[in-house]
C-alpha cells in the first residue's frame, strides 16, 4: 500500500506540468484517473520520434515524451465539450479527492467543470489549477509555455556563457524545468490541501503559476539581487559566490570541481602540490577567492591541464573534494551509483512488452513509491474505471461510445 493509496485524482491535464504532479502521486499509490480526448489523446502522444515499437515493429502512440510522465496512470477517453461527457466528470469527480488541470483561465467554467462547478458536487474536493500565469493579473488570460517562462522568469538571463565570449548570449536550460518544478510545488500545495481537508472537512482551489514558480526557484539568484540591487547575469558554468565551483578542462575531457568551503580548498591545493595559494591572502577565503576570481581561475585552470580527468577525480575524492564527471544521459545511466539505487524501470506494457523509464527519487522505508505501472494505451480504462466506479453496464458504455463521447 502506498502512502497515498486512499486518495484518487481526477487529472484533467495534459503536456508536463500537470502530468508530472499526476505522476508523483501516483508512484506515492494514489489513483489516478487521466481523463483525454478520444481518438486523440494527450498532446504528447504525438510529441516525438521516438515512440514505442509493437511486437512487429510498428510505432503506436507511446511517444518517450509521454511515457516519461504518465506512468501509474489510468487513461478514460472522454469528450467533455459534450454534455453527456461533462456529466460523466462530474459523477467521477463526486468520488474523487483531488483534481488537477491546466486549462487557460475560464477554459474549463464553460463545461461546468471549474473549480466552483465541481465544489457544487464535492465540497471537499481539492482542485488544483495549473497555468502560466495564475488566475489573475494582467497576464493570466495568456498561454504559458516553459521556454518562455524560462525566458520571462529570469532564468535564461543567469544561463550561458556570458556576452562577449564564444557561444555567449541567453540559454534554456536542456530539460522544462519550469514545467517539472511547478509539478513538484503543485504535490507538496495538494498534500497540504489534503492535510487541512482531513482536520476540517474543506475542499480549496489551488492556483498554481508557472512564472510564480520559475520566479521562486530563482533561489540565491533572487536574493543577490535584492540584497545588493545588482541583476545577476550569465557566468557559463561559474558559480556566482563560490570559487573554484565550475567547470575545467583536464589533460583529456572536462570535469566539475565544487569547492564549497576554505578547507576543501586547501585539500584541493594540496593534491595539486600547491599549498601555497592555500595560505595567500587572495585565495584562503571564499569571500577573497570571489574578488580574485579572475586571477585564480587562470591558475586552477593550468593546473587541471596537466592531469587526466580520471586522474584527478582519483585524487581528490580520495580526500573528499567535491567533484566529478560531466556526464552524457548514456553515461548517466551505465552509472554504478545510479544502477544501484535502481533509477531505471522495466516495465511490462500491454501493447509493446519491455518498456523503459525512470523511477522515482523518493526512498521511503514504510510506504515505498511503486513504479511498475507504465503509461496507459489511449482509452485502456474506459470501460473498468467507468464501470467500477459509476457502475455503468455495458449498454451505457456501448451507447456512450455509438454517440462518440467515450472511446
Amino acid at each position: 500500500m502506498g502512502a497515498l493509496s486512499h486518495i484518487r485524482v481526477l487529472d484533467l491535464s495534459r503536456i508536463l506540468a500537470g502530468p508530472w504532479a499526476g505522476q508523483v502521486l501516483a508512484d506515492l499509490g494514489a489513483e489516478v484517473i487521466k481523463i483525454e480526448r478520444p481518438g486523440v489523446g494527450d498532446d504528447t502522444r504525438q510529441w516525438g520520434p521516438p515512440y514505442l515499437k509493437d511486437a512487429k515493429g510498428n510505432s503506436t502512440d507511446q511517444s518517450a515524451y509521454f511515457l516519461s510522465v504518465n506512468r501509474g496512470k489510468k487513461s478514460v477517453a472522454v469528450d467533455i465539450t459534450s454534455p453527456a461527457g461533462q456529466g460523466i466528470i462530474r459523477r467521477l469527480a463526486t468520488t474523487c479527492d483531488v483534481v488537477i488541470e491546466n486549462f487557460k483561465v475560464g477554459g474549463l467554467k464553460k463545461y461546468g467543470l471549474d473549480y466552483d462547478g465541481l465544489k457544487a458536487v464535492n465540497p471537499a474536493l481539492v482542485y488544483c489549477s495549473i497555468t502560466g500565469f495564475g488566475q489573475d493579473g494582467p497576464y493570466a488570460n495568456r498561454a504559458g509555455y516553459d521556454f518562455m517562462i524560462q525566458a520571462m522568469g529570469g532564468l535564461m538571463s543567469i544561463t550561458g556563457e556570458s556576452d562577449g565570449t564564444p557561444g555567449g548570449g541567453p540559454e534554456k536550460v536542456g530539460v522544462a524545468v519550469a514545467d517539472v518544478f511547478t509539478g513538484l510545488y503543485s504535490v507538496i500545495a495538494i498534500q497540504a490541501a489534503l492535510s487541512h481537508r482531513d482536520r476540517t472537512g474543506e475542499g480549496q482551489h489551488i492556483d498554481m503559476a508557472l512564472l510564480d514558480t520559475q520566479v521562486s526557484v530563482l533561489a540565491n539568484q533572487a536574493l543577490n539581487f535584492l540584497v545588493s540591487g545588482n541583476a545577476p547575469t550569465r557566468m557559463g558554468n561559474a558559480h556566482p559566490n563560490i570559487v573554484p565551483y565550475q567547470a575545467f578542462q583536464t589533460m583529456d575531457s572536462h570535469m566539475i570541481l565544487a569547492v564549497g568551503n576554505d578547507n576543501q580548498f586547501a585539500k584541493f591545493c594540496a593534491v595539486a602540490n600547491q599549498a601555497e595559494l592555500a595560505t595567500d591572502d587572495r585565495f584562503k577565503t571564499n569571500p577573497a577567492r570571489v574578488a580574485n576570481r579572475d586571477v585564480l581561475i587562470p591558475i586552477v585552470e593550468d593546473i587541471l591541464r596537466t592531469r587526466t580527468t580520471g586522474d584527478w577525480l582519483l585524487a581528490l575524492e580520495g580526500e573528499h573534494v567535491p567533484c566529478g564527471p560531466i556526464n552524457t544521459i548514456d553515461q548517466v545511466f551505465a552509472d554504478p551509483q545510479v544502477i544501484h539505487r535502481g533509477m531505471r524501470l522495466d516495465m511490462n506494457h500491454p501493447t509493446t512488452g519491455a518498456t523503459p523509464g525512470v523511477a522515482s527519487p523518493i526512498k521511503m522505508s514504510a510506504t515505498p513509491p511503486t513504479c511498475d505501472t507504465p503509461s496507459p494505451t489511449l482509452g485502456q480504462h474506459t470501460a473498468s474505471v467507468l464501470k467500477e466506479i459509476l457502475s455503468m453496464d455495458q449498454d451505457d458504455l456501448d451507447a456512450l461510445k455509438a454517440e462518440g463521447v467515450i472511446d
